[in-house]
C-alpha cells in the first residue's frame, strides 16, 4: 500500500516536472508564435496559398498528440528509465537568451531564403565541394548549412522553436528503448554510436541517463561535431568522429548499439539503404538499432496535413520521398529485424535487431 509519504513525493515530482516543461514550452512556443508573425509566410508572392492534399491538419490531435508526448515523458522518468530533465540555472537562463536574440537576428535571412526558394548557397562556400553534393545544401534555409560555426551554435535553439519546446521530449523516447539494452549490463562495455549526432545534444542526453557508456558520435560536419565534442566535454572518453553515414570508419561488428535521430528524412533514396546496410555492418550480432524521425504517413492520420507543410515551408529535398519510403523494407533488406514503433507528437521510434544468425 502507497504511504502517505509517497504519494505526497510523487505528486511534489509530477508538480516540478509540469511546471518545468510547462516553462520551456511556453519558452519556446512564444518564440515560435513571434517568429511566425516575423516571418512572411509559406507561399512567396504570386504563388496559390498552399493546401495540403490531405487535409488540413487537425488541432485537437495536434493537441492531444503534444501532451500524450509529456505524459509519457513522465511515465518513463517514473519508471526509472532515465532521469527527470535538469532544472534551470541562472547561466543557462542567460545563455537560452542570448541563444535566443541570435535566432532572432538570423531569421530575416532565413525568411529570405524562403521567399526566394534558395537552398544551395552553401555550395559557394570554400570547401564544400569535398561533401557529397546532396548535404552541400542549406537545409531548413539555415544561414551556413551544416558548414559554420554559426550555424552549429544556432541549431538547437532552431529546433526547439521549431517543435514548440517539445524536441528534447522527444528524443528521450529514444533513452526509453537504450534502457533495455544496458539494464543488467556494464555501461563500459556497452558500445553505442550515435550516428549523425550532429551538435551533440541527444548524446549528452545519454550520458547524463547512463554515465558510463562506451559512446561515439559519428557527425559529418566539422562544425557540428566541434560543437559536439564541446557538449561531451566532461565524459573524457567519449569520441566524435567525422566521417559519412555512408562509409562509416568502423570496423564490423564494432557496437552494441546504434542511435540515430532525424537523419533518414534528409537523404536521398538511393543513399537510405547505403546507410541502412553500414548500421547493420556495423552492428555486432544481436545489436539493437534504435531509430526516430519524423512521422511518415499514416502514422498518426490527422496530422498528414501538417507533415505536407513542412517541405513546403523548408528547404527538404528528400522529405517527400521519406514520407512514403518503406523503412522496414530498407532496414530489412539490410539484415535488421523491425520490433516496436511507437509515436511521440511529431516524431517516430522505432527498434530493429541485427539477429544472431
Amino acid at each position: 500500500m502507497t504511504s502517505l509519504r509517497d504519494r505526497a513525493l510523487t505528486f511534489v515530482t509530477r508538480a516540478r516536472y509540469a511546471a518545468g516543461q510547462g516553462v520551456r514550452t511556453a519558452w519556446y512556443g512564444g518564440q515560435y508564435a513571434l517568429a511566425r508573425r516575423m516571418s512572411a509566410g509559406y507561399t512567396r508572392p504570386g504563388e496559390p496559398t498552399f493546401s495540403p492534399s490531405r487535409g488540413q491538419p487537425s488541432l485537437p490531435a495536434m493537441r492531444k498528440a503534444f501532451f500524450d508526448l509529456f505524459e509519457k515523458d513522465r511515465a518513463n522518468i517514473e519508471a526509472g528509465l532515465y532521469p527527470a530533465p535538469k532544472g534551470p540555472t541562472p547561466l543557462s537562463l542567460w545563455e537560452a537568451f542570448q541563444k535566443s536574440r541570435r535566432f532572432f537576428d538570423d531569421l530575416p535571412k532565413v525568411d529570405g531564403r524562403r521567399l526566394n526558394r534558395e537552398g544551395t548557397e552553401v555550395r559557394e562556400l570554400e570547401g564544400t565541394d569535398r561533401y557529397p553534393v546532396y548535404y552541400r545544401q542549406n537545409f531548413h534555409y539555415q544561414s551556413g548549412g551544416w558548414f559554420t560555426e554559426e550555424s552549429a551554435e544556432l541549431y538547437d535553439t532552431q529546433v526547439e522553436i521549431l517543435f514548440t519546446g517539445a524536441a528534447e521530449a522527444m528524443r528521450r523516447q529514444v533513452l526509453a528503448e537504450l534502457a533495455p539494452c544496458v539494464r543488467g549490463r556494464d555501461q563500459r562495455q556497452v558500445k553505442v554510436l550515435d550516428l549523425a549526432c550532429g551538435t551533440g545534444g541527444f548524446l549528452h542526453q545519454m550520458l547524463d541517463a547512463f554515465p558510463r557508456l562506451a559512446a561515439t558520435g559519428l557527425e559529418l560536419s566539422p562544425a557540428y561535431a566541434a560543437k559536439a565534442r564541446r557538449s561531451v566535454k566532461v565524459w573524457p572518453w567519449v569520441d566524435i568522429v567525422e566521417g559519412q553515414a555512408e562509409a562509416m570508419p568502423f570496423e564490423d561488428d564494432s557496437f552494441d548499439v546504434v542511435t540515430n535521430i532525424y537523419l533518414f528524412h534528409e537523404l536521398p533514396p538511393k543513399v537510405r539503404p547505403m546507410v541502412a546496410r553500414e548500421i547493420a555492418r556495423v552492428l555486432k550480432p544481436g545489436g539493437h538499432f534504435l531509430f526516430a524521425d519524423s512521422l511518415q504517413f499514416g502514422d498518426t492520420p490527422d496530422l498528414d496535413g501538417l507533415l505536407e507543410y513542412f517541405p513546403h515551408g523548408f528547404h527538404e529535398p528528400y522529405y517527400n520521398s521519406y514520407l512514403a519510403e518503406d523503412l522496414v523494407g530498407i532496414f530489412g533488406e539490410a539484415g535488421l529485424s523491425a520490433g516496436e514503433v511507437t509515436t511521440a507528437f511529431l516524431t517516430k521510434v522505432q527498434t530493429f535487431e541485427l539477429p544472431t544468425t
